[in-house]
């Protein structure tokens, strides 16, 4: 039977809270990337930036300071346990993320760098674009989310990018997006782990977990153990739209 974990518990889970420890997580996939992002920032230690390298809306900065850019001395007078939200700028209705390279640098002067690192248009399973996602090179840990409530679904229904998902399935759009099908997309070479540094640690996260999808997830975290032994999984009981 799967163990779920509640959202209060990812940092613990992944081991990110000692003191004195620094975190740079990329955040990748569909179903709960801003939800995990904003649950990481209430639990971390120390100085602590939350940002994205795509795009966001302007309705998800988790009612956090925002800076746009900030200069370097103001990451150094951050608060500990006090995050905060950092964009490039906004267009319209949606947040524009930083460069990854800014990242980077960032994470030389706080203790946590936690980003949104892929867009999804708020479906609960993707395949990556060419460009996609964008991965800053000192992420310690990345995480790939997919959300439970997309096993089972028409591909072309549940699925952002959905000819990019039936191509790494392989295959067809109207067909369902099943446990076997998503792992295979997951861990495609062209799939989430393409964008990851060679250094960082890799992580599926389940979220929508509840009674009535629990098989398809048990099924999914069978097929994705069976396909890569080292792969570390994560089911996450609560519901989002991120």
């Amino acid at each position: 039977m799967t163990q779920l974990i509640q959202l209060s518990e990812i940092a613990g889970f992944f081991g990110l809270e000692a003191p004195r420890k620094k975190n740079h997580v990329a955040i990748v996939g569909g179903g709960g990337k801003t939800t995990i992002l904003h649950a990481l920032g209430r639990q971390l230690h120390g100085k602590t930036v939350l940002t994205c390298t795509t795009k966001m809306g302007l309705d998800q900065h988790g009612n956090l300071p925002v800076h746009f850019e900030p200069e370097d001395e103001i990451l150094r007078n951050l608060s500990s346990g006090n995050p905060v939200m950092v964009w490039k700028e906004i267009q319209g209705e949606k947040a524009i993320g930083v460069d990854p390279s800014l990242c980077d640098h960032w994470f030389n002067i706080v203790d946590n760098v936690i980003v949104e690192a892929d867009g999804s248009r708020r479906l609960s399973f993707k395949a990556p674009a060419d460009f996609e996602p964008v991965v800053a090179g000192s992420s310690t840990l990345m995480i790939s989310t997919i959300g439970a409530d997309a096993l089972g679904g028409a591909i072309n229904i549940s699925c952002h990018r959905p000819q990019r998902v039936a191509a790494l399935a392989e295959c067809e759009l109207s067909e369902p997006l099943t446990p076997e099908r998503a792992a295979r997309v997951i861990l495609h070479p062209e799939g989430q782990k393409k964008a990851k540094p060679f250094h960082a640690e890799f992580c599926v996260a389940i979220t929508k977990v509840n009674d009535r999808n629990m098989r398809n997830v048990e099924e999914l975290i069978r097929e994705l153990c069976l396909t890569d032994t080292n792969v570390n999984v994560l089911a996450i009981a609560f519901s989002s739209r991120a």
